[in-house]
């Protein structure tokens, strides 16, 4: 028997892979598959099952595709109803996969379908529980997800997954390892520790959802403090319920080298939104006028489904040479499939063809020090709370980027501010937001807080909920 964890650190997602006796079976795929087909024929191993713990929401998986192409059986648990074939299992069924088994766990509460898997080794003794999002290390999936297909309150399944938890999980032993969907940074849950694999009775001992006096104090602390979930998150549900292009058309398509002209002729017939993903630092020196930068170098996948939302939204792309595939790829990850082509050449291309480019108004920290000092200055600070209560420039404003669409229409277009992040990589996404928006009477900071950190800028700790919520008065 082997068991591998493939975790996507852009998504904080582990898919598994595991394999007995020449079959194997692999869990929550992402949604390219080539890669397991190419593990399946160097193994020389059968794929047997496809297993989904639930109806994802934060990404597209890659079930229909693997199905498609190895014509193995994809399963899901008790009241799930795709709009494909596929095997519904009951609760505690039994599926063999060479000399081991895999046992059907149903735990409604994150969603009604949400089922764990457990692993019955050679020896018949239960050895691990692939617990999907229905327990992450250090925490418990959201229950606020399936709310509108389920038609029931977020606190009502979270009573369910209390019950879940505590009269399916819990009694299992503590030997178990437990390997979850999802690690720290998926909007999946609101408390995750960084490690994606640890023992059943560890998380017994340390997770606070497992440690909740009764049912309605678990359900209480489950439900605090839930952030609203990026705006993609239902339109991924619908692709993995009901079906989806197959990634390699996706890949096809989005991998359209277009020259410039091309691009400029496609982007204002189709109102498509041009997507830079270059780094910050090359994006803030020239850009397309109107195109907006995420970053392929960090949280990418999330980024584009928070901040562009609709996945239907046509897309061109701007890129380094040789990261068009990479951009395609992970953009169809979170169902980002209308890619209509790339600019061939990239940026240098578009500057070679003499048409007009942008630039950010970007300093450095110690200029930033230097302007500021002995002034009154307007600072916007667009990092999650979270940073500013832990530290923050003396009398700067809150307004955190993943709601930049909300906070945006408070700001005066004549009145100057200072803007900055933790490192560069969400001002300079803010930026280009705000410029395609016709906003521009403002500074980013390079570097954000972790430069501005070591300058004299005078910082607090200390959170006044008042100034977060004001608006840009």
């Amino acid at each position: 028997m082997k068991i591998e964890q493939i975790y996507t650190g852009c998504l904080a997602q582990g898919a598994y892979y595991i394999t007995s006796a020449g079959e194997a079976a692999i869990i929550d795929p992402l949604r390219e598959i080539q890669p397991y087909i190419n593990r399946l024929k160097e193994d020389g191993v059968q794929l047997k099952y496809i297993f989904e713990t639930h109806f994802h929401a934060d990404f597209v998986s890659g079930h229909l595709d693997l199905s498609h192409k190895t014509g193995a059986p994809i399963v899901y648990g008790p009241t799930a109803n795709p709009e494909f074939e596929a095997v519904i299992a009951e609760d505690e069924q039994i599926f063999d996969i060479g000399n081991i088994k895999i046992k059907v766990l149903h735990t409604p509460g994150h969603t009604l379908e949400s089922s764990c898997y457990l692993l019955i080794d050679e020896n018949g003794v239960e050895k691990v529980l692939f617990s999907g999002d229905t327990l992450f290390l250090g925490d418990v999936g959201r229950p606020d997800l399936a709310q509108k297909g389920a038609n029931m309150t977020k606190e009502e399944l979270a009573g369910l997954l209390y019950d879940s938890l505590y009269n399916k999980i819990l009694p299992l032993h503590d030997e178990i390892t437990v390997y979850p969907a999802h690690g720290a940074g998926s909007a999946c849950g609101k408390n995750m520790q960084k490690e994606t694999v640890d023992t059943l009775g560890n998380q017994k001992r340390t997770n606070y959802a497992l440690n909740q006096k009764d049912r309605e104090s678990f359900i209480k602390e489950v439900t605090d403090g839930l952030l609203p979930p990026p705006a993609y998150f239902g339109m991924n549900v619908m692709m993995n319920k009901k079906g989806y292009s197959s990634f390699d058309k996706v890949l096809s398509q989005g991998l359209n080298a277009l020259d410039s002209d091309q691009f400029e002729e496609i982007a204002e017939a189709s109102g498509a939104l041009i997507l830079d993903v270059r780094t910050n630092r090359d994006f803030a020196r020239g850009f397309i006028p109107q195109s907006i930068n995420i970053g392929l170098d960090g949280d990418f996948a999330p980024w584009v489904g928070a901040l562009i939302a609709d996945v239907n939204q046509p897309i061109l792309l701007v890129t380094e040479k040789g990261s068009e595939e990479e951009a395609v790829t992970r953009l169809s990850r979170v169902g980002f499939d209308n890619i209509l082509g790339f600019l061939e050449g990239g940026f240098e291309a578009w500057q070679k063809s003499g048409r007009e480019a942008d630039v950010v108004n970007r300093i450095s920290a110690e200029q930033f020090e230097t302007e500021i000092k002995g002034k009154e200055a307007k600072i916007i600070d667009i990092r999650r709370e979270s940073e500013y209560n832990a530290e923050h420039i003396h009398e700067a404003y809150s307004k955190p980027l993943a709601y930049i669409n909300e906070w945006i229409h408070e700001i005066e277009p004549a009145e100057h501010f200072y803007m900055h992040c933790g490192s560069g990589y969400r001002s300079t996404m803010a930026a280009s937001i705000l410029q395609a928006r016709g906003y521009r009477n403002f500074t980013e900071v390079e570097g954000g807080f972790k430069a501005i950190a070591v300058t004299d800028v005078p910082k607090s700790d200390f959170v006044c909920q008042t100034k977060i919520l004001n608006k840009l008065d």
